[in-house]
C-alpha cells in the first residue's frame, strides 16, 4: 500500500516512538537507544582489551548496544530484501560515482575515514547520535536538542562541500 506522498513520515514516526517507549520501558532494555558504545565494546572485546576500567564502565549499556545494532541490521535487511525490494550490494553507488569517481579503494578509504571520525567523535562526546538526539530529544535534554540542530547544520554543510555540484 502506498501512502500519500504528504503522510509517508507518519508509519516510521510512529514505529520510532514505540521503540523509544519500548526501549524505555521495564519490558524493554530499560535504558535509552545507543549505539557507539556498542562499538567500543566489540573493539574491546575484540582485541582483548576487557580487563581494563573503560570495559568494566561500558559493560552492561555495551552488551545491550551490540544486541541492539545486530537487530538494526537484521530489520534493515529484512525491510530491504522482502517490504521494499530495493536491496542492491554495491561498493561504490551511483551518487559517488557521479559526483567523485570510479575507484574501489577511494570509495572504502573514504568510508573508513568518515566512519572512524564518527565513532572517534560519538565516544569523544560520550554517545551517538541515537543516544544524544533520539534518546536525549525524547527526554527534552536540553544537550540532546543542541546536538541534534548541530547535527542537521553539520550534516548540510559536510553534504555541500563532498558533493559541490549537486
Amino acid at each position: 500500500m502506498q501512502l500519500p506522498r504528504r503522510l509517508g513520515w507518519i508509519p516510521g514516526g510512529i514505529a520510532l516512538a514505540l521503540l523509544i517507549w519500548f526501549t524505555f520501558s521495564q519490558w524493554g532494555a530499560n535504558r535509552p537507544i545507543g549505539a557507539s558504545t556498542g562499538i567500543a565494546y566489540m573493539g574491546a572485546w575484540f582485541f582483548g582489551l576487557t580487563d581494563t576500567q573503560y570495559f568494566q564502565q561500558i559493560t552492561k549499556s555495551g552488551s545491550w548496544e551490540v544486541i541492539f545494532l545486530i537487530g538494526v541490521l537484521m530489520g534493515g535487511a529484512f525491510t530491504s530484501l522482502f517490504i521494499t525490494k530495493t536491496f542492491k550490494f554495491r561498493i561504490i553507488p551511483p551518487l559517488w560515482r557521479k559526483h567523485k569517481n570510479n575507484s574501489p579503494l577511494s570509495r572504502l578509504l573514504w568510508s573508513f575515514i568518515g566512519g572512524f571520525l564518527v565513532v572517534f567523535g560519538a565516544r569523544l562526546a560520550g554517545g551517538c547520535t541515537s543516544g544524544h538526539f533520539l534518546s536525549g530529544a525524547t527526554q527534552t535534554a536540553v544537550s540532546g536538542l543542541i546536538f541534534g540542530g548541530v547535527a542537521i547544520v553539520v550534516l548540510i554543510l559536510t553534504g555541500r562541500l563532498f558533493y559541490k555540484n549537486l
